[in-house]
């Protein structure tokens, strides 16, 4: 699985996990079409099926296909596993292990029975609406919760990107959308790479089962405010961030008591499951916006990009979507002064001293 911090732009930090948020990248396949072939006969000529038998020549062909294919860091080992009978007719399921220091993957590829095909195919369940797929029971939400198009987004409080996205929604996208449209998020604190991520979710989910108001104000500051917290002393960052709660808490009026408990407590299972359904729903990094189950591309999504994924929604809903604010119109030119400079003036006439 893999976990990394999305920039703008589709590019991606260097930090990444694969299998586990500790490990480097490995793969994962997604594949458009639902099914990739890749051609293993060399050369122009026809080919003579080869057998199915374990074969030296074969295998290697399979691993540098793979590799290429998926561009796999040089220090994953790549075995290939023995034929077994497969629900296809004229292909067998080929096991391709994929290892990295003590973590391993297993994917299924299909081989036709002459070993001149290989198939990786993604089986898709259309008996379950995609929508229902993430748990919101409990969560917070900011807008209407009767809307019939719920945004999740899952947030690290301590990426800058997510700072980014978070900007993205709130005011500009739920003042378009209204009462059309809810946002919850979810945790997704990437510990390899933002120490006081997990800390800050915790924080957050102790603000929420007080209120929903405050976690949201919590949520805003961070994101608003991440400069704030120290990022190189652990002991430091936690008592900014117990401090952050603690005054959103007191603006709230919450109950200072339960709060302290909570936040002394710092019980990550809430964090953790969380966690589990990102790994789950194979999200790739954060922010990783959901609109009604479409996941949007990863990252700090552009505005336009974000609204086109909400009006497909309510439009499959029987929603009319807003109408597009108008584009700032451009103050006219000066015809008098067009293409010409104007005069400088004071220290910039004489030049800089």
């Amino acid at each position: 699985m893999v976990r990394k911090e999305r920039v703008p732009g589709g590019r991606e930090t260097a930090c990444y996990g694969i299998l586990s948020s500790e490990e480097i990248i490995l793969f994962e396949f997604r594949l458009l079409a639902g099914m990739l072939v890749l051609g293993l006969a060399v050369g122009c000529k026809a080919q003579n099926s080869l057998p199915a038998a374990p074969n030296p020549i074969l295998e290697r062909r399979i691993e540098v296909l793979v590799r290429n294919q998926y561009s796999l860091p040089e220090d994953v080992q790549v075995s290939i596993g023995a034929r077994k009978p497969s629900d296809f007719k004229g292909y067998d399921t080929l096991p391709i292990t994929l290892s990295h220091n003590s973590k391993t993957q297993v994917v299924n590829f299909l081989i036709s029975t002459d070993s001149t095909k290989l198939i990786q195919m993604n089986t898709l369940d259309l008996t379950k609406d995609p929508a229902d797929a993430i748990p919101i029971d409990g969560r917070p939400i900011r807008g209407n919760p009767n809307a019939k198009v719920t945004v999740v987004n899952f947030d690290d409080l301590e990426c800058p990107y997510c700072a980014r996205m978070h900007e993205e929604l709130f005011p500009a996208t739920i003042a378009h959308y209204k009462d059309l449209v809810r946002f919850v998020y979810k945790d997704d604190p990437l510990t390899d790479l933002h120490p006081w991520a997990m800390h800050a979710a915790v924080d957050a989910n102790c603000l929420a089962a007080l209120s929903g108001d405050v976690y949201w104000t919590y949520v805003d500051y961070l994101h608003a405010h991440g400069d704030e917290v120290p990022p190189d002393d652990p002991a430091k960052s936690f008592a900014a961030l117990d401090r952050i709660a603690r005054q959103e808490a007191t603006l709230g009026k919450l109950d200072e008591a339960k709060l302290n408990a909570c936040l002394a407590k710092q019980d990550e299972t809430q964090v953790k499951a969380s966690l589990k359904l990102a790994e789950d729903l194979d999200l790739d990094g954060t922010p990783a916006v959901i609109v009604n189950g479409e996941h949007v591309n990863g990252g700090a999504v552009p505005t336009n990009e974000l609204w086109m994924a909400i009006d497909r929604a309510l439009l499959a809903a029987g929603e009319q979507p807003p109408t597009l604010p108008a584009p700032p119109a451009q103050a006219p030119a000066d015809k008098a002064s067009a293409g010409q400079a104007p005069a400088a003036s004071g220290a910039a006439a004489s030049g800089a001293k």
